[in-house]
């Protein structure tokens, strides 16, 4: 120590990934099989396809800031890394990538497909993984998880059987999001609701046995197709004498009822309301308690079926909304249209417009799940970083709707159900007779990770390290997924452990650019932080992060704190420089107290307010 000398220009690229390497050598992150208090944080996975980027860094800055720390006091650290699986998100990518070879994914089948999607993984899955390590996260590596794991399957597939067992899944046809380009069922915390600018269009139905006409408006003309009723409400006064009677659908030419139902609101366009119970969750609704036939009138490539006329049957929904429109025209049955703004949902992973459509799913009951995951957060027993998120949490929990959570995808955990006619089987293991065939669907990506906090530690199995790590201490994570992932987890933990699955849950702020703009790479306006790490030093990047990061508010970036940080570390750099220079100067041995000056009295006051003041403020 006393003849070590530092250069005097501080260069990370001379120390970071040098010092980085002794430490994963010497198993540094690992926890000590000691019997010494534990602390655990669990890493929100990334996606196997996703890369590096800012919010990441911070991210993954603060919970190795909590983790370290701990470490420091003494305890049995466990900061556990992994990746999942993103059932559409890579099926995408796979998908995309047979087609530019020439293979089609339907031609190769489900089994060469899966081979072609474990290879992608193989070669550019856990990407981020090794990024992180360059920004100098101190994860035990050697724990490192993937939701496909062999035993972290099985541990999803076993949630499924006992949900299943318990009575809490059940298959039935419901309106659900249906993303046509990816050809699945979606979540309602998959869909990005939009602001489009479009029309509402008032047609004229033609009223049997009459010259009168019922005028109904629509943003989505082409459903009408699709109608089996006309609803209006039984205290509007202008329609109550067509209640019971029927209309002609213009196009179709199919007699349809006019019926009542408090549902309609009166002053929302015309108060008469075209019902398709096969295209919207609440004309579903209506028709269940009115009845009516519902008619599926598009494929799930988003093309029209053969349950409408020859002329319309596939054609992509937008040709169909121009070719009703049209045809309707031509009838001089559209009284009027209007420009209309209204939110549209697409895809989060696809960007597809998301189709309200009737499907055979499997959902999980909700009902049974709510009332712990709300309790736990109310009485304390859970605590949010801000505390404003704990609104959002409860509004959603308080409001939920049963959960769909399979997937018309190949690559994901299959749901472990078979079928013999009309018998159904659920179970880890397939059934040993013969005539038993799988169902296809899989399940949700967020089915697998609401089970992260114990599955990563050897559950189903009663192992050591369930007992010794669980519950977690702390979570970091964005408040854009509170729905998907952190209730979620929350139900789980208390669902299948009886137990919280952590005690904090900290919301970092998402951050943004010096004008307050998402970040993106179309906008130009995202930083490779990678290439940050190159130019200023990886604790230069998370230093200056931090710099900017108020608690649970957004964050407006600019690379000018990044400088801030790396001038930061430069200052420590030179203390250690100094201390090492003068080290020989120093007399190591504890002074009596007695003996201090009074200078020196002062000076450890205000060491100690200041360690004081620190400890507080982790």
């Amino acid at each position: 120590m006393k003849n070590k000398k530092l250069s005097k220009i501080y260069d990370p690229s001379q120390v970071e990934s040098k010092c980085y390497k002794n430490w994963e050598q010497k198993k540094l992150f690992a926890p000590s099989n000691n019997k010494k208090e534990s602390f655990t944080i669990m890493i929100p996975p990334p996606n196997v396809t996703g890369i590096l980027h800012i919010g990441h860094c911070l991210n993954n800055t603060i919970q190795d800031i909590l983790i370290r720390r701990q470490r420091m006091m003494g305890k049995n650290t466990l900061w556990l890394p992994g990746m999942d699986h993103a059932s559409i998100a890579t099926e995408a990518k796979v998908t995309q990538m047979l087609k530019e070879k020439g293979k089609d994914k339907k031609t190769i089948g489900r089994e060469k497909f899966l081979q072609h999607a474990w290879e992608w993984q193989d070669k550019y899955g856990g990407k981020i993984l090794n990024q992180l390590k360059k920004l100098g996260a101190s994860c035990d590596w050697d724990r490192t998880t993937f939701t496909m794991d062999k035993n972290y399957s099985k541990a999803v597939l076993q949630a499924f059987v006992d949900l299943y067992n318990d009575g809490l899944i059940y298959q039935g046809e419901r309106i659900i999001n249906w993303d046509p380009d990816g050809m699945t069922a979606l979540s309602d915390e998959e869909v990005i609701h939009k602001e489009v600018e479009g029309n509402l269009w008032y047609f004229k139905y033609p009223i049997k046995d009459s010259n009168e006409f019922i005028i109904v408006a629509t943003t989505r003309p082409e459903t009408m197709l699709g109608d089996t009723g006309i609803a209006v409400n039984p205290n509007d006064k202008r329609y109550q004498h067509l209640i019971g009677k029927t209309v002609i659908l213009p196009i179709v030419e199919r007699e349809i009822p006019i019926f009542s139902d408090e549902y309609v609101d009166l002053e929302f366009g015309t108060g008469c309301v075209k019902v398709t119970p096969a295209h919207d969750p609440n004309d579903f609704e209506m028709g269940l308690r009115n009845k009516l036939d519902t008619i599926n009138i598009i494929h799930p490539n988003g093309q029209l079926n053969e349950n409408c006329p020859d002329d319309f049957q596939n054609l992509k929904i937008k040709e169909a909304r121009k070719k009703v429109v049209e045809v309707m025209g031509q009838k001089d049955l559209i009284e009027k249209i209007e420009s209309h703004t209204h939110q549209v949902g697409h895809s989060e992973r696809t960007d597809a417009v998301v189709e309200p459509y009737i499907s055979k799913q499997w959902f999980l009951k909700m009902e049974k799940l709510v009332d712990p995951a709300l309790n736990a957060v109310k009485n304390g027993d859970i605590k949010f970083y801000p505390e404003k998120w704990t609104k959002t949490y409860n509004h959603w929990l308080e409001n939920i709707k049963d959960w769909c959570i399979s997937r018309q995808l190949w690559w994901g955990h299959r749901i472990p159900v078979w079928y013999k006619g009309d018998e159904i089987y659920c179970g880890i293991e397939p059934p040993t007779d013969n005539g038993w065939v799988q169902e296809e669907d899989v399940l949700d990506t967020w089915f697998s990770s609401w089970l992260w906090p114990f599955a990563t530690l050897g559950w189903p199995n009663e192992t050591d390290e369930l007992k010794k790590f669980y519950p977690t201490n702390d979570l970091v994570t964005g408040p854009d997924i509170i729905f998907f992932w952190v209730a979620r987890m929350i139900m789980a933990g208390l669902y299948f452990q009886k137990d919280i699955p952590f005690k904090n849950v900290y919301f970092n702020g998402l951050i943004r650019d010096s004008e307050g703009r998402k970040m993106s790479k179309s906008l130009g306006n995202s930083p490779d932080p990678l290439d940050l790490i190159n130019s200023h030093g990886s604790d230069a990047l998370r230093v200056g992060l931090l710099l900017i990061a108020p608690q649970g508010a957004d964050i407006l970036y600019s690379e000018e704190k990044v400088e801030h940080g790396r001038n930061f570390i430069n200052k420590l750099w030179n203390s250690a420089r100094f201390i090492l220079m003068n080290i020989n100067n120093i007399d190591l041995e504890l002074p009596n107290h007695k003996k201090l000056h009074l200078t020196d009295k002062w000076i450890l006051s205000k060491l100690n307010n200041s360690i004081e003041k620190i400890n507080k403020q982790y």
